[in-house]
């Protein structure tokens, strides 16, 4: 029943994400917090990545970090359930002329047992919460191990449980918002262009635990822990000289506790041993 429900899950998602495919990037390409959250997630995963590494990207979306991996020397194998996504990426990997960089798979993340391309590889990456639209996260991070090189990383952006920035939505009386973290355990509701599917959130320490015996912490990062979330909209527009502020102290304290696990999202990375 519970593996039912997951697929049902999945086809929803990916329904959800295919309809957004076409208007993603202009969704969110020009907002300034998305970029500073791009560009925070690449700088984390460039400090611990060999040069000329093979990058295994779950959830890849439209190919925005497949392509910049790509243009910096990696090659990409990059994955998804979303037909629309797909189609997207392989369009921006033909533009961009990377073809011999950025190959890529249909393949749900609950399902990389039958990946055609097993690697192995430097590095397993999923950006944006694309790994929290499953109830079997546990599933996917057991079959990591198989898929990695000896000493190769995985790098994940999660949504936790607990966000600083929404909780404090409450003293606006929004109140749905502020708390639907805390009420999660069935899963939350989302939905995209009219299309509802649910999501999990999960603590940096529900994946270390799962993964300890196969592989080594290297770091954990806040990614909007005092910088607002993005979809608190216009805000660095508007309030420029507080975005710079707020951005300087999240630089500065991101890896330190409590900031690194009471953000939007946080990044984690882990070595296999």
């Amino acid at each position: 029943m519970k593996a039912m429900s997951a697929n049902i899950n999945e086809q929803f998602a990916e329904t959800a994400f295919t309809s957004q495919s076409g208007i993603f990037d202009k969704i969110y390409s020009g907002n300034t917090i998305v970029n500073y959250k791009r560009e925070r997630v690449r700088a984390h995963v460039l400090q611990y990545l060999p040069a000329g590494s093979r990058i295994l990207e779950l959830n890849s979306g439209t190919g925005e970090d497949a392509v910049f991996f790509a243009q910096n020397g990696h090659t990409v194998h990059a994955t998804d359930i979303s037909t629309g996504m797909q189609q997207e990426l392989k369009r921006k990997v033909a533009l961009n002329g990377l073809e011999e960089r950025v190959s890529n798979e249909l393949c749900s993340y609950t399902q990389l047992d039958e990946l055609k391309n097993k690697g192995p590889y430097d590095l397993i990456f999923s950006n944006f919460a694309g790994l929290n639209c499953t109830d079997e996260l546990g599933k996917v991070l057991s079959s990591f191990g198989a898929l990695l090189k000896p000493g190769g990383m995985v790098t994940l952006v999660i949504l936790p449980n607990f966000c600083l920035w929404e909780t404090l939505l409450a003293l606006k009386g929004e109140f749905k918002t502020a708390f639907r973290r805390f009420f999660s355990g069935n899963g939350t509701r989302a939905h995209i262009e009219g299309v509802y599917f649910k999501c999990w959130y999960y603590n940096p320490s529900f994946i270390i635990k799962r993964l300890k015996d196969q592989f080594d912490l290297l770091s954990v990062e806040g990614l909007c822990t005092i910088v607002p979330p993005s979809y608190i909209e216009d805000f660095a527009e508007k309030h420029p000289a507080a975005y710079k502020f707020l951005k300087t102290k999240e630089d500065k304290l991101k890896a330190k506790w409590p900031w690194r696990a009471i953000g939007d999202y946080y990044i984690i990375s882990l070595r296999k041993k």
